[in-house]
């Protein structure tokens, strides 16, 4: 990967808090009634958008209103609600193990707790980050494909894997982490794209090293 030019200490204080004017009070574009949705919601979403993901959870949740009823779900019915998204086979698998080891190990009560979040099977440090960023407004950060292309472009991150660049956002911004990562991400969904960023009349254009794609 190409060296990028770091932003300084005044520099990253000043994407801080444009971040933060702009999107105040940003939060997750998934669909969801509760922590049980959430956590399905956010394990879907890997590599797939939360506009398909949205279409695609109503009729699960109808069939899976709860942990215990995902946990003796058919593994081929949760198939066929979720074949539309991305790597559903395995998504598949993964959601049925989660739901048995929240029914036997935390009596049907998705944790809420790191540490407990990345036992469950599908659940990865990404996933329970934004979880708990999502549900609790955990000072965490959370590093999809669009924060970690941001982060690279605006000079925040030099790291070569998602945890890396996660522990240097963390170090560098250390507070009102939840939101900057959900301005990060919107940011990079629809402004600071993969392909033919927004460059022209950005706000961030001042602070910008590059337009170069990144990928995680």
């Amino acid at each position: 990967m190409a060296r990028i030019k770091q932003a300084t200490k005044e520099e990253i204080e000043a994407i801080r808090t444009l971040f933060l004017e702009h999107y105040p009070d940003s939060i997750t574009e998934l669909h969801y009634r509760n922590l049980y949705e959430l956590l399905i919601s956010v394990m879907l979403s890997a590599q797939c958008t939360d506009k398909r993901v949205n279409v695609i959870t109503p009729a699960l949740f109808e069939a899976y209103p709860d942990p215990l009823s995902l946990a003796h779900a058919d593994l081929d019915e949760v198939k066929s609600y979720i074949n539309t998204c991305s790597f559903f086979n395995n998504k598949a698998k993964n959601l049925i193990k989660m739901a048995q080891s929240v029914v036997e190990n935390y009596d049907g009560e998705i944790p809420l707790e790191q540490k407990e979040l990345v036992t469950l099977a599908g659940v990865g440090q990404k996933t329970a980050n934004v979880v708990m960023i999502e549900y609790t407004q955990a000072n965490l950060m959370a590093v999809d494909t669009h924060v970690y292309r941001v982060a690279h472009r605006l000079g925040l991150c030099n790291a070569t894997t998602a945890i890396k660049c996660e522990e240097q956002l963390t170090k560098k911004f250390k507070t009102d982490l939840h939101r900057l990562h959900q301005a990060m991400v919107l940011f990079g969904r629809y402004h600071c794209k993969a392909l033919k960023p927004e460059c022209e009349g950005c706000y961030m254009a001042p602070y910008c090293r590059t337009s170069k794609t990144f990928k995680v």
